[in-house]
């Protein structure tokens, strides 16, 4: 029986169905914002979020049944079982902006569900001492452009770069690329014609160099893990074909021995 859970659990169409059930749970979510669709579609609404809690419980309690307490060692079963659990205990109570929260959570049940995409979230998990790192050098790069800026351009530009502080957030204008030309440097370069290097460096430094040093990061760890994966999957067919050769060398044996009975 367990065997058979396992096969059915684990089969390619079983996370199709739930991959599918998750897609339209989050259409329903995004068409019961218009306030006009869900009043005139109220009841047929509700039965639907009923129906997909219920497939989504049914598919906790299978796979409680067939890990049991392995269950809770996956960090992506534990984050399911909150939302689906957190979504039964709170239904049809008074505090329904968390349930709201925890029916839009449900969406983000597509990565546990997506190799590819759990991959990609474990890589970026993976990457966050390397980028905390990367941050702390960002702060630095910061706080000492922000100290020249103020330095240089403080009496120039002073709703810009009055303080250190204004700076700093200036610079974050800049780091963004959000109209930094028209909004900042033009005024700047308008008064000192040199100010192009103070900005165009920064931009170099900040945005190209330090977001190419985390997105490297993320993307080493993906490969990583994908190597990891591949590795795991070799190790597995090869278990496989072990287990085949030695279920055939039972079945000569065995015939082996009834003949020689015989």
């Amino acid at each position: 029986m367990k065997i058979g859970l396992r096969n059915f659990i684990e089969h390619k169409w079983f996370s199709r169905v739930i991959l599918s059930v998750i897609l339209v749970n989050a259409v329903l979510i995004g068409m019961a914002t218009n306030e006009t669709v869900y009043q005139s579609y109220e009841s047929t609404f509700v039965f639907l979020d009923i129906l997909i809690l219920s497939i989504f419980t049914i598919e906790i309690i299978l796979k409680l049944i067939l890990y049991r307490k392995d269950f809770f060692k996956d960090g992506w079963n534990v984050f399911d079982f909150i939302i689906v659990f957190g979504s039964l205990v709170l239904y049809n109570t008074h505090l329904v902006g968390v349930l709201r929260i925890l029916r839009v959570l449900r969406v983000l049940r597509t990565i546990s569900i997506v190799p590819s995409l759990k991959r990609l979230t474990s890589a970026l998990f993976l990457a966050i001492p390397a980028i905390g790192s990367v941050t702390v050098l960002m702060g630095i790069i910061f706080y000492v452009y922000a100290i020249i800026g103020t330095s240089f351009f403080g009496e120039v530009a002073p709703e810009y770069f009055g303080d250190v502080g204004l700076s700093a957030l200036t610079l974050f204008q800049v780091f963004t690329l959000e109209s930094w030309a028209s909004g900042v440097f033009r005024p700047v370069f308008a008064e000192m014609a040199w100010s192009w290097l103070y900005f165009v460096s920064f931009i170099i430094v900040s945005t190209f160099i330090i977001l190419n040093l985390i997105v490297g990061e993320i993307v080493n760890n993906a490969q990583q893990l994908s190597e990891h994966a591949k590795e795991e999957s070799e190790d597995m067919q090869k278990l496989m074909r072990n287990m085949d050769e030695l279920k055939q060398m039972i079945r000569e044996q065995n015939h082996h021995n009834k003949n020689k009975t015989g």
